[in-house]
């Protein structure tokens, strides 16, 4: 199962990534349910060319974008951008921290086929 992360851009520029990437490969927090061959492929904030992203993530096998906790506490349109992933992806909407956001409630979206 190939994986990506999706986080705030506003966080990256503060952000080294060590929660979403500690949860990862601890497999902890979102990730518990994914076995050992589970495979991180992109890494990259939600801002910029966003359909250029969707694109390569579909090129390079991605199956499930996680949207980091961050994401889900303050990107602006957090639903919508969970919506437009779920066209192409399984969307899990947090990495690492408690399920339950704080302002948000987490997102759970299949793939739409």
């Amino acid at each position: 199962m190939k994986i990506a992360i999706l986080v705030n851009e506003d966080t990256m520029n503060r952000c080294t990534g060590k929660g979403c990437f500690t949860a990862f490969y601890q497999r902890i927090d979102a990730f518990s349910g994914y076995d050992a061959e589970a495979e991180l492929v992109g890494f990259t904030h939600a801002g910029g060319a966003l359909e250029y992203k969707i694109e390569k993530l579909v090129n390079n096998g991605v199956e499930v974008v996680h949207l980091s906790s961050c994401l889900r506490a303050k990107y602006p349109d957090y639903e919508g951008l969970a919506h437009r992933l779920a066209q192409h992806f399984k969307v899990v909407g947090y990495t690492h921290g408690s399920e339950k956001g704080k302002r948000r409630n987490t997102i759970h979206l299949e793939k739409k086929t």
